[in-house]
């Protein structure tokens, strides 16, 4: 059977301080999770009973083993979780500081595994036939990955869902400037895309969210999401329709997961064919409940929690 999400991209290993509020200098105790932001997004996805795999790779080290061990336990499918013996498996440390200060480190040098997909290794049948196929801007940022996330699209040819996650890194790029050529092929086969501000602009050259959306969409998906953080999320499609949605209110612990939180429920809502303004609502309040949260794949939400988040809100106005 078809999987309900099949993600592609990074994965690797992310190394959380258990002290909030100082840096990794004087930071002593740590927690270990599987991370990367479309492997999260399955994780979150197979939360709410949906069959998720995910295409990527770990280098050759215990690492690799520890995210087929974490997939497997969180019921997501590994048999595309390829091994690449460029480089060992990505290790990313951040420092929290609540409520909107986390840094990233990425461990990913000279090139990550994930970055070492080949078109010919690519099982085409499968993101054929996914019902959601979700895809990210990092994947476009180096060869052969590029050539492999492209042919994906093609292959998929907008067969039902296809997220593109714009997923802007700039350090993962050796020329950003040519990002925009590779978002915009990209964006051209792709159903839905998904990003905010400044990820936006980067794809379209727009950061006002309307204009951002309207761009979006001529440039050819048929939804368009832009997050704006405090601001709550604008939402638009092809034939005009609109929703605005207000902030969701949270005590941040770690807002680095709320993304791929939000993906995971947005790609949840879209196969349950609910209405624009619900899927986004409920991808907003998952989003919110792990920006609660410390960890990002441990923490995804159930459905029953999220619903929960949005009737407390509901009854606080």
């Amino acid at each position: 059977m078809p999987f309900e999400v099949l993600t592609m991209g990074r994965v690797g290993v992310d190394v959380y301080p258990l002290q909030t509020g100082v840096g990794l200098a004087e930071v002593t105790s740590f927690g270990k999770y599987l991370g990367g932001s479309p492997t999260n997004v399955a994780v979150a996805a197979a939360r709410y009973g949906r069959t998720a795999a995910v295409i990527t790779k770990t280098g050759r080290d215990p690492f690799g083993g520890f995210v087929r061990t974490a997939l497997a336990g969180y019921g997501v499918d590994s048999r595309f979780v390829g091994t690449s013996d460029i480089a060992p498996t990505p290790v990313t440390f951040c420092e929290i500081f609540p409520p909107d200060d986390f840094p990233l480190y990425f461990y990913r040098l000279p090139k990550a595994p994930d970055l070492d997909i080949a078109a010919g290794e690519l099982d085409l049948g499968a993101v054929r036939d996914a019902v959601v196929f979700w895809m990210t801007g990092t994947g476009l940022s180096e060869e052969p990955s590029r050539s492999a996330t492209l042919a994906a699209l093609e292959r998929r040819a907008k067969a039902g869902t296809t997220v593109f996650d714009l997923d802007w890194r700039p350090m993962f790029w050796a020329d950003p400037a040519r990002a925009r050529t590779y978002y915009a092929e990209a964006l051209r086969h792709s159903t839905v895309a998904v990003g905010n501000l400044d990820e936006c602009e980067v794809a379209t050259g727009e950061r006002e969210p309307y204009a951002a959306a309207n761009a979006l969409l001529a440039a050819g998906v048929e939804l368009a999401v832009v997050k704006q953080g405090p601001k709550g999320v604008l939402a638009m499609d092809r034939s005009g329709a609109v929703a605005e949605i207000p902030p969701m209110p949270v005590d941040v612990v770690n807002g680095l997961g709320a993304g791929d939180a939000f993906g995971g429920a947005l790609c949840h809502g879209l196969l349950s064919g609910w209405d624009m303004s619900r899927t986004v609502s409920f991808a907003n309040a998952a989003g919110a409940l792990v920006a609660g949260r410390l960890s990002c794949s441990d923490a995804m939400p159930t459905e029953a929690e999220v619903i929960t988040k949005l009737d407390e809100v509901t009854r606080a106005v």
